[in-house]
């Protein structure tokens, strides 16, 4: 994948992957900007993407995944933050247990395109 593009000033755009790479019922991690690790991961569940920025909420700039693509919990039914034990639910984001319960991962939106292409769109962070 290439570094996310501006089309506008504040939207940013950039493919991931293509719909054919991704299993259901698996997370996958992607490294959109360019800075030597996985920042954004993606969660496929049927004929729904859902797609997360890598940092747990409850601190800083922690990475969710203790290794490459795992995101998710033995029984991939939530969402597990591997420095702090919090768990996610899947298709929202939110904590469901521990440090950060009540908070959510910030959710990114992602459009499939007709030839497969699973794409992010962003508004630029400030």
């Amino acid at each position: 994948m290439n570094k996310l593009e501006t089309t506008s000033p504040k939207v940013l755009t950039g493919v991931l992957c293509n719909l054919s790479e991704l299993k259901d019922g698996n997370s996958y991690g992607f490294d959109p900007f360019g800075t030597g690790k996985d920042s954004v991961f993606l969660f496929l569940e049927g004929q729904n993407i859902r797609a997360y920025f890598d940092i747990c909420p409850h601190y800083g700039e922690t990475s969710l995944a203790w290794k490459k693509n795992a995101y998710l919990t033995a029984d991939k039914s939530n969402i597990f933050c591997s420095a702090h034990g919090a768990l996610f639910e899947v298709a929202s984001g939110k904590c469901i247990a521990g440090p950060c319960l009540g908070q959510s991962l910030q959710a990114i939106d992602v459009v499939v395109s007709k030839d497969g292409a699973v794409q992010l769109n962003m508004v630029r962070p400030a």
